[in-house]
């Protein structure tokens, strides 16, 4: 086998589960993280259809991501008054099964350390290719040359930065902010019986007590320019976008102040004419990242297994891997080139709000919907790979 060592950028999802593959065939694998650990709780993930459980089983974590599933969350939409106006049911939210990313990041953590080199708190400053590998420069790091590089690090990619180009190339702002807030205050907020509640008004949404977070938000806005590792910016710009808000976002933006735990983003989608360069490819929202669209956790568990098992098909050779990658990949994360969740979660007007509730009231449009994510979530061909299930 060529290509024994590999440098993965991203400790997440996609890059754990690559890991786990690449380590079993008998890869030398280094994960390299940004953040100073893993990174517990977080918003809720989900798998959908025969395709995401069949991974997962061959990994052998099904029971375990089960054992830790979060149980789906109905949430009830409300007006101002707490008038309940529909139910987003949780098999529609939370797919199959659904699990804190921070949870399943824990997993396959678990699956992978023994046999992985993990360095957090670091990130890569370059890259450069030759003929046998790739040099790799760090910010805290020495120096070090890998025979492949992967980026599995997120839609705001340093990988994708280094060996494809600026990220204004491949991601686009669509139209729209999230944030994640923790906050013990927020129980505060929850409708009748403890119920998980969403509140709407043109252009907003506040959702408390469900599995996304503590509390939940979504507003439509140009981008925006701010520091992403600045929470008190990330506060401000978070009450200012609910500033003068009805029901009770005036007491739920003085909770958000209160915060030591906020995380926003845009809502942005990733698109790419291929995900790989020489000695480097890319996977998850790295590669083809749509924020919220329910499809990312699924598409970087099933593409970690691709990947691994067309280098073992192919014996190591990147070039022919890399090709067939993306030649059995492309079709299959389509989804993520058309989805925009923001004008679902915070419909510009009050008609496209209602005509959204409504939907919620008829279970034939439900049944639709489901049938439609799970057709999308199944829109492959999950080949067998006979290399991937024998240890190294």
């Amino acid at each position: 086998m060529t290509n024994r060592t590999v440098l993965i950028s991203g400790a997440s999802i996609a890059g754990p589960a690559l890991a786990f593959w690449l380590s079993r065939q008998g890869y030398a694998v280094t994960v390299v993280e940004r953040s100073a650990g893993l990174r517990t709780g977080g918003q809720a993930v989900d798998f959908k259809g025969a395709t995401h459980r069949a991974v997962l089983e061959r990994m052998g974590i099904l029971d375990e991501v089960h054992r830790r599933q979060t149980g789906g969350h109905d949430q009830t939409i409300i007006d101002a008054t707490e008038r309940p106006l529909a139910v987003l049911p949780g098999e529609f939210t939370g797919g199959d099964v659904e699990i804190r990313r921070g949870d399943l990041s824990a997993i396959l953590h678990e699956q992978t350390a023994q046999d992985c080199e993990y360095v957090f708190g670091d990130s890569l400053t370059s890259l450069t290719e030759t003929a046998d590998g790739v040099d790799v420069t760090f910010e805290r790091g020495a120096p070090r040359r890998f025979d492949l590089v992967f980026g599995a690090d997120g839609i705001h990619s340093t990988v994708r930065r280094l060996a494809f180009g600026p990220e204004a190339d491949y991601v686009k702002h669509l139209g729209h902010y999230y944030a994640l807030v923790e906050t013990g205050e927020t129980d505060d907020f929850r409708g009748p019986g403890g119920t998980s509640i969403m509140y709407n008004e043109p252009g907003r949404l506040a959702a408390t007590g469900g599995p996304k977070a503590a509390a939940f938000f979504v507003f439509a806005s140009p981008e925006i320019a701010y520091d992403r590792y600045d929470a008190e910016q990330q506060k401000k710009i978070l009450a200012d976008a609910f500033a003068d808000g009805g029901w009770r976002l005036p007491e739920l933006m003085e909770a958000v102040k209160r915060s030591d735990d906020v995380y926003l983003d845009s809502i942005s989608r990733v698109t790419m004419d291929g995900y790989s360069t020489g000695r480097v490819a890319l996977l998850g929202d790295s590669a083809y990242g749509n924020t919220l669209s329910g499809f990312g956790t699924g598409l970087a568990v099933v593409a970690a297994y691709v990947i691994a098992g067309e280098l073992a098909a192919a014996d190591g050779d990147h070039e022919v891997a890399f090709r067939r990658y993306e030649e059995k990949f492309s079709g299959y994360a389509k989804i993520a080139r058309s989805a925009n969740a923001g004008p679902f979660l915070a419909p510009p007007t009050k008609l496209r709000m209602s005509l959204r509730n409504q939907m919620f009231r008829r279970p034939f449009m439900l049944r639709w919907l489901l049938w439609v994510t799970d057709k999308f979530a199944t829109d492959i061909t999950l080949d067998d790979y006979p290399a991937l299930t024998h240890r190294a």
